[in-house]
């Protein structure tokens, strides 16, 4: 019968160096090395019941390996709940101007000197506010993934967009152009990735600019949400996520779209293969919104 790995009640939930374990008495190298442990980063170790998350990589690099540090860029969005790197993506750490890091694989550290006032302190973590994090990434991909950490930064993490335009604006630096130029496209209003990209497609192509998650009143009941709409055309456009293919939507779907057909909008739907190749949409839709 197999030798259940032992596992101290003391490292059951917390991220720990192993050297420093090992040399306490808590495990031995061989065990450390067993299948009851996964290491984060050279010697920085975790029970492998936890999941493996970017979140979680970015606390252990935070709290771990460089006690002190700041986390900025993508893996502050993530420890703000917007999904913009995976469990695989180096954690961005900024760390004092007279900082000498070691480098460690996983890691991308910076030695910046940041304004106090912009950090704050989340779960035990020093990280970038929202506003911060939405500029750095604004000014550091390309436009239209700018424009969608923008918009995600604003819809789950609560930055303010207003803050957001005026944080850019006294921007300098390498990167301050494309901040301002996405931070003035994002209106904070997507709910989805896809959402921002169609949107953006529909401006490009000269089509008037659609109201976001615009809500169809009804009499006595609570009011149909569009994910754009041109009201004075009475047009709707929808995106069709994969959520739609959850038990009992297909039904809610189409009562809801009866309710909108009655009332006299006409529905375009949009999926992630009309964000690729999105032609045959802008078609449909200048049908519909351009005058002969």
């Amino acid at each position: 019968m197999p030798v259940r790995p032992r596992v101290p009640e003391a490292l059951a939930n917390t991220v720990f160096r192993g050297s420093t374990v090992v040399r306490q008495g808590l495990l031995t190298p061989d065990e450390l090395r067993g299948p009851a442990w996964t290491a984060l980063f050279r010697d920085v170790h975790v029970s492998a019941a936890h999941p493996i998350t970017h979140a979680l990589r970015a606390r252990a690099a935070a709290a771990v390996l460089y006690p002190g540090a700041v986390v900025t860029g993508a893996s502050a969005a993530v420890l703000w709940g917007v999904d913009l790197a995976g469990p695989e993506d180096d954690v961005e750490l900024t760390l004092p101007p007279g900082a000498h890091p070691a480098r460690m694989p996983g890691v991308r550290a910076r030695r910046a000197l940041l304004d106090e006032r912009h950090v704050r302190v989340h779960r035990g973590v020093r990280l970038t506010d929202p506003d911060t994090t939405a500029v750095a990434l604004a000014g550091s991909r390309a436009l239209d993934d700018a424009v969608v950490a923008v918009d995600q930064l604003v819809h789950l993490a609560r930055a303010s967009l207003p803050r957001v335009r005026a944080l850019a604006a006294a921007g300098t630096g390498r990167g301050c152009r494309r901040a301002r130029a996405a931070c003035a496209l994002a209106d904070g209003r997507a709910e989805s990735p896809p959402e921002t990209r169609i949107r953006l497609l529909v401006l490009r192509h000269g089509l008037p600019a659609p109201i976001a998650q615009f809500e169809v009143p009804r009499p006595g009941r609570r009011p149909l949400r569009l994910d754009f709409a041109w009201p004075e055309h009475r047009v709707a456009l929808e995106y069709d996520g994969l959520w739609h293919g959850e038990p009992g939507q297909l039904g809610k779907d189409r009562q809801r779209l009866n309710v909108i057909g009655d009332a006299g909008w006409r529905v375009v739907f949009a999926t992630a293969v009309d964000v690729r190749r999105p032609a045959d949409l802008l078609a449909r839709l200048s049908r519909l919104l351009v005058p002969c």
